[in-house]
């Protein structure tokens, strides 16, 4: 099947087709596709930008001003045995975990354009560095589709062991560069000036911005569309030939495609250990919306997608296993919940005046944190 995928004539017929097919269902239903639109819009300005903007602001200044670098001599002993990477590459970790989606994959692509880490650490740290944020999984998941913490703190402590143990199988990924056991890390604060690298990093934190933003349109019109047209229905049917149940097949199609719609559809199932480890697999796979924002940054990178998309694929996976067995073994009582009635209808009605301020004071205490860890390493150390 794949031999014949490669036919240029075949491609070109598919995408011909897909196209034309994209127009009619536009054309046929107008109304739908500014409704997902509309919702994708809100849920850009209500909670993409405010929480993701200060902490992609914070990336850049880490990085451009040498502060990751700094901590990378600390780190080293650590990261390099573990995930055979650079310690720097830290960085992109905690911030992944802290900030979610796709803070992880840019701080690394970040690390890679300094020359911090090689091609082949930086894909290694793909894989398993791009995470969710505890706010979503916490607040969002937990209590609000299924109304409980305890099942909030397990996801999320599923997603996080699920991600550590994908970098350890990924340490296996490639050969080990020769300049990677002797990376040059420049000093602190000199690889530019801080005007510099403060306006430099809002500019470009904003027009990453713009990106992320572009691709949650799209997939909020393009899920509405197939939702009208029943295209959901019809996927759900097939999976269920193949032996997906048919009571969570909808609930797998919206996940695959778009991380939020996905796990929000969970509200309307009775909550057990299937429901939440496809929860659980959702947060790992992410979505194809979050991959192609992060396939956005690595356009012109020269780095591999598959090592990032199968990573991602074994974080759900690995991440689903260990959620069914603690489910399975300890039984969770919780209520059921169905705040989210609505794809998206939870994010949507969020206020930008509230998560605004919040990030904004989580990012600049972040940013605080590091700079006393880097002067107190700066003392320890005689400043060299």
């Amino acid at each position: 099947m794949f031999r014949i995928l490669k036919k240029q004539v075949l491609r070109d017929s598919v995408v011909l087709i897909a196209l034309l097919t994209a127009a009619l269902a536009l054309v046929t239903a107008p109304t739908q596709a500014m409704t997902g639109a509309k919702n994708g819009l809100t849920l850009c300005c209500n909670v993409i930008i405010p929480s993701l903007f200060p902490f992609f602001v914070l990336s850049s200044l880490a990085v451009d001003l040498g502060l990751a670098a700094y901590l990378g001599r600390l780190l080293e002993g650590v990261m390099r045995p573990l995930f055979r990477v650079s310690g720097c590459c830290a960085m992109a970790v905690v911030l992944g975990f802290v900030g979610g989606y796709p803070l992880g994959a840019k701080t690394a692509l970040e690390l890679y354009r300094q020359g911090l880490c090689t091609k082949t650490e930086t894909e290694r740290l793909l894989a398993f560095c791009n995470n969710s944020g505890p706010a979503f999984i916490l607040g969002v998941v937990g209590a609000g589709i299924f109304g409980s913490g305890q099942i909030g703190l397990l996801l999320y402590a599923s997603h996080c062991v699920a991600s550590l143990l994908t970098g350890l199988l990924f340490r296996f990924y490639g050969h080990e560069d020769q300049r990677a056991k002797t990376t040059s890390y420049p000093k602190p604060i000199a690889a530019t000036t801080i005007p510099a690298a403060f306006t430099n990093g809002v500019v470009r934190s904003f027009s990453n911005l713009l990106n992320i933003c572009a691709f949650v349109i799209f997939f909020s019109a393009l899920l509405q569309l197939m939702s009208h047209f029943g295209v959901f229905t019809a996927i759900a049917r097939l999976l269920s030939l193949v032996g997906v149940s048919s009571r969570y097949a909808p609930q797998l199609v919206a996940g695959l495609l778009e991380l939020t719609s996905g796990v929000s559809s969970l509200g309307g199932v009775a909550s057990s250990a299937g429901s939440i480890s496809m929860a659980a697999f959702m947060l790992g796979w992410a979505g194809l919306s979050v991959h192609c924002q992060v396939l956005c940054f690595l356009i012109d990178s020269g780095l591999s997608a598959r090592t990032y998309l199968l990573g991602k694929f074994l974080h759900g996976l690995i991440s689903a296993a260990l959620t069914y067995l603690v489910t399975t073994l300890f039984p969770l009582t919780y209520p059921v919940s169905y705040y989210l009635t609505t794809q998206t209808q939870t994010l949507t009605q969020l206020d930008f005046r509230h998560i605004l301020p919040v990030t904004l004071v989580t990012a600049v205490l972040c940013w605080m944190a590091l700079v006393a860890l880097c002067r107190f390493l700066a003392g320890k150390t005689g400043g060299k």
